[in-house]
């Protein structure tokens, strides 16, 4: 107990350090014309089969690219490559999340005027990304119908630092017995008027919902600009 000021006060450091950092990136993606949209949650949500979708239906309208987290390996790279979208890794080795300055170094030798989205999918974890921005416009955070009705209420935090929640998998959902009512109550609990989607990666069911949300990001505003 000793110590635990001194790791209180490393800890607001580190934030305010990517607080700075990400503001910088914020400022950046709006210069170029990049909206960034990025991706939390729990490990085996679906997340990289849903991103790959994703990158697969706004081409070839939309020019997109996409950076991806994990602990190790380049698997999920690999995998959305197969979308045509440029993709990289980015490897964290053990740390628990993506921070402002990875998106940063992993932009380097990007052309970032190239893109319309860049999409960033955190690593799997829903405790430690919800205390990183990371310069996006729009933080979906993904919950799977295998995975229970009650994870907003275990993990309230990245919900609240989330603008809109994807319920994926739910072509299982009769299988798994998915509670509809208590998810949707739990994320209103935690989130009230949070918006909520419902997708299948599998069947393509909800994507086009999805899909003109993010298009609505991109829609231009009263004057010609680009709405914020």
């Amino acid at each position: 107990m000793a110590n635990q000021p001194r790791l209180v006060e490393l800890r607001r450091n580190v934030l305010k350090r990517n607080d700075i950092v990400a503001g910088a990136l914020r400022l950046l993606f709006q210069e170029m014309g990049v909206t960034v949209v990025s991706l939390v949650s729990s490990p085996g949500s679906g997340k990289t089969a849903f991103l790959e979708k994703t990158l697969t239906r706004l081409q070839p309208r939309f020019r997109v690219g996409a950076l991806v987290g994990d602990l190790a390996t380049d698997n999920d790279a690999q995998r959305l490559a197969r979308s045509h979208a440029r993709v990289s890794q980015i490897v964290t080795g053990t740390v628990c999340h993506l921070e402002a300055e990875m998106i940063r170094n992993a932009l380097d030798g990007w052309s970032l005027p190239e893109l319309d989205f860049l999409f960033i999918e955190n690593v799997g974890n829903l405790v430690c990304p919800s205390s990183y921005d990371l310069g996006e416009e729009l933080r979906a955070v993904l919950l799977s119908v295998t995975e229970g009705e009650d994870k907003p209420l275990k993990y309230p935090t990245i919900f609240n630092s989330a603008d809109v929640a994807v319920v994926t998998k739910t072509d299982l959902a009769e299988a798994v017995e998915f509670d509809w009512p208590a998810a949707e109550t739990n994320i209103q609990r935690v989130r009230p008027g949070m918006r909520v989607l419902r997708v299948s990666a599998k069947t393509g069911a909800g994507l086009d919902e999805w899909l003109e949300l993010l298009q609505g990001l991109r829609a231009p505003a009263p004057g010609g600009t680009r709405a914020s």
